[in-house]
């Protein structure tokens, strides 16, 4: 189930203080103290390290946040009292329900006079997807519902601007129906087989069924495929499978005429139970063998031990107060020249909102729009299945993060609020935000007389998402130089293919298991706003080129030149990288040239690999995924046309609810407001090392967004975290520093319990918090519950906060 997703934040862990994601124009203030910054600032003894968290006053309510408890309250009773919607609580297949509710997100053009102080804030609405059962044809439909908190002025509609699809944003839904007696017929035949194949019970196996699930010349066809069940507390069903598959004809809401249609076996069809039983026990049928669990499968230690691997490896420690301020109210983060607001939409995960830089905002927003994993092989399974990870809640299934693994230990982190049907839920330290000292300088020179050096810090924001068999973790990064990196990485266990006759799709991996070869693409939203919302889109390009000069006596020779041009409209927008990395590709303002003549703008790249579709009109997407057959797309932004992509697209490919192609229809990019649509992802080509899980460290993939002719010249060199050693010709030397403070304390070797006043809720809650310094070195993994609920309904307006 989908849920709303917004914020509470803890710092490290242990002190908790409930907040909503909200702010307005970002201005620079020096960071005030908390009211809780005595907690963090008092020593356990002389020459010990403070660790203290400024915090900054964001100027006004962020327009972004989540929806409020009343408000989320209001909206869901506004809907259940709709005599028009007829939605059931708790209903079954054939009622109307809710599936979601989150905030709709403002229009741009409403919320610019606002962030400009020449307007009000926006409206807000609710955007609910609404689950219509009681008609012979199903339906999915999102609606609006507000404004928001104004009484008899509150509607709801139909959020039909948001979608490009014709006639209206109705999905036809064909799994709406379950059957207890399908189920068993379907079980009976299986049992039977199973016998035949492998002498076993069919208790000890389950079918996955492929999605998605739709109609095809007005019949409804499921193919599901037979996998063995996990014999431990691992889910290590999707490297199970078993290289049985039946087709099944689920036409209509009437399961008594549904029917089994056929079975595939060693990729030999057969059209009914009987003609495959016949044919399995003829003299020289081949019987495959099984994929059977056991801890190759399982998240074990193994392997012989490693060289000092007993002894604790380094890690980073936080010496003192934090260098970043939060506004604890507003979720407005700002450090050193970078300032933007946080939010989380439930089906699309972490987002930033008004970044700016040294004051001006160079982006809009920034975020994931879809997570595709489109899988093939030889089966119908495979060759049938591809997801889009937001129909699951790539915001409502973030989990918790472990403190020094999923992050530093002294990190700052934030909680996640989802929506579950009407229960309200909290995911604890659901993202954290740190800074760093990577492993590398950012700035390096050496001369006859000179070393300059300047360390290279990074501020990071990261969430994991859990979906099924994969965790997906995404990193935005920040640092001294003006950039930016959006960072994703995947790691869990693979969807495995039955090995026989699958060799052109996957690698031979274990025992009867193929590694099934699939495309992740993850598409990103990123609205530039480069002095102003009136951009362009720059092409500079290497080009190899014959020339003569003047001082070559006319004499041709091979070199290579630069060539600059403009993309002049969204046709020439749909855009792949170039194979030898030659062409690099900048927003930039033509209007505001920097003193030397240059536009000023940013330019993208890739950091790590990225990754379109493979597949070209695929048989499975069709239209549903025309955000990502190529890397990259610019778009004049619209707010009819604010998202690439619809969690429940798949429902209909041929006509989905958003065509992102439709976005791609001639308008000039000269000067307009420009969003670029870009994206990462892997090829994976699984092997016998992502045996049990893949890893993070190979299924990476990231775009970097650096200052292009944006700035006189490399922001770093403010810092004051660089040193220069001077030497001169005697062999004397000296070491420049620039204001540089050192840590001078001590990291103490116990923790220790701070009683608290108890004079508000949060004292009383988190008296004799336990924190030090020491406990970065080695910080207690806590076990956090998965949720704190929050019941809606039946809603008692005077406790909207209410707890059960």
């Amino acid at each position: 189930m989908r849920r709303d997703t917004s914020f509470v934040l803890p710092f490290l862990g242990s002190l908790a203080s409930i907040a909503t994601v909200s702010g307005h124009v970002v201005e620079h203030r020096a960071p005030i103290e908390s009211q809780h910054h005595n907690i963090f600032s008092r020593q356990a003894g002389d020459g010990v390290c403070k660790v203290t968290q400024p915090t900054i006053e964001a100027p006004s309510k962020n327009i972004w946040a989540g929806l409020t408890n009343q408000e989320m309250a209001n909206a869901i009773d506004f809907l259940y009292k709709s005599k028009e919607l007829n939605l059931t609580l708790d209903g079954g297949s054939w009622d109307n329900s809710l599936i979601d509710i989150d905030l709709l997100q403002p229009n741009k053009s409403d919320v610019l006079p606002f962030l400009a102080g020449k307007g009000a804030a926006p409206p807000r609405y609710a955007r609910a997807t609404l689950i219509f059962g009681t008609s012979m044809e199903p339906y999915i439909q999102e609606y609006m519902i507000g404004p928001l908190s104004q009484g008899n002025q509150t509607k709801a509609q139909p959020l039909n601007f948001l979608s490009n699809r014709k006639p209206d944003n109705r999905l036809r839904v064909y799994d709406m129906d379950g059957s207890a007696n399908f189920s068993s017929i379907l079980k009976s035949q299986a049992n039977d087989i199973i016998k035949i194949l492998w002498n076993m019970n069919g208790d000890e196996f389950g079918f996955r069924t492929v999605s998605p699930i739709r109609e095809e010349n007005g019949q409804v066809t499921v193919w599901q495929g037979l996998r063995g069940a996990s014999t431990s507390l691992f889910n290590t069903g999707t490297i199970l499978p078993q290289g049985l598959y039946v087709r099944t004809d689920r036409t209509g809401r009437d399961p008594s005429k549904w029917k089994i249609t056929g079975w595939l076996y060693n990729n030999i069809f057969y059209r009914s139970i009987d003609e495959f039983k016949t044919a399995a026990t003829q003299p020289g049928f081949e019987k495959l063998g099984m994929v059977v669990d056991g801890s190759w499968a399982q998240l074990v230690k193994a392997g012989d031990a490693l060289p000092f691997d007993e002894l604790p490896p380094p890690v980073s420690v936080q010496p003192g107060a934090k260098r970043f301020s939060v506004d604890t109210t507003e979720n407005f983060v700002s450090w050193m020249d970078f300032s933007f607001y946080v939010s989380v939409s439930s089906d699309k995960g972490v987002r930033l909102f008004d970044i700016k830089y040294k004051g001006k905002r160079i982006i809009y927003e920034l975020g994931m729009e879809e997570a595709l994993a489109h899988y093939a092989g030889i089966d119908p399974v495979q060759s049938g299945t591809c997801y889009f990870d937001t129909e699951y809640g790539f915001g409502s299934s973030i989990v918790s993060l472990v403190n020094g693994y999923d992050c530093p230990a002294y990190s700052t982190y934030l909680n996640t609020t989802y929506m579950d049907g009407t229960t309200r839920g909290t995911q604890p330290n659901g993202i954290c935000m740190f800074e760093i000292t990577e492993d590398l300088p950012i700035q390096r020179h050496s001369g006859r007389g000179f070393t300059s050096i300047t360390k290279n810090i990074a501020f990071k924001l990261r969430s994991v998402t859990t979906l099924g068999n994969y965790d997906y973790q995404t990193t935005y990064e920040f640092r001294m130089d003006g950039s930016m990196t959006v960072g994703v990485r995947a790691s869990g266990y693979i969807q495995a293919a039955y090995a026989a006759k699958n060799e052109e799709y996957g690698f031979n991996i274990y025992d009867n298991l193929s590694g099934s070869m699939h495309d992740h693409v993850l598409t990103f939203k990123a609205d530039f706003d480069i002095l102003g919302e009136k951009n362009s889109l720059q092409k500079v390009e290497f080009v190899p080129t014959t020339e003569t000069y003047v001082w070559n006596d006319g004499k041709p020779r091979n070199t290579m030149k630069v060539k600059k041009s403009f993309i002049a409209t969204e046709d020439e927008a749909k855009i792949n990288w170039s194979p030898n990395g030659n062409s690099m590709y900048s927003i930039v303002n033509k209007d505001a040239k920097n003193k030397y003549g240059e536009a000023p703008g940013y330019r993208f790249m890739p950091a790590a690999g990225v990754a379109a579709l493979t597949i070209q009109n695929s048989s499975v997407t069709q239209n549903a995924a025309n955000h990502a057959d190529h890397h990259f797309y610019v778009t004049k932004q619209k707010d009819t046309e604010a998202r690439a992509s619809n969690p429940y697209n798949l429902f209909d490919p041929a006509n989905p609810a958003v065509d992102f192609a439709k976005y791609l229809d001639g308008e000039s990019l000269d000067q307009q407001d420009l969003v670029v649509w870009f994206n990462l992802g892997m090829h994976h080509m699984p092997h016998t090392g992502d045996l049990p899980n893949t890893v993070f460290s190979t299924a990476h993939s990231a775009m970097t967004i650096e200052p292009f002719n944006y700035l006189p010249g490399d922001p770093s060199r403010a810092t004051t975290q660089q040193i220069r050693i001077n030497r001169d010709s005697g062999g004397n030397g000296s070491v420049t520093e620039f204001g540089a403070k050192h840590a001078t304390c001590s990291v103490d070797s116990v923790c220790y319990y701070y009683p608290l006043s108890a004079e508000d809720e949060l004292d009383k809650a988190y008296a004799n918090m336990k924190f030090c310094l020491q406990c970065q070195l080695d910080p207690k993994v806590e076990i956090l519950n998965a949720t704190i609920a929050i019941q809606k309904l039946p809603y008692d307006g005077t406790r909207p906060n209410r707890i059960g």
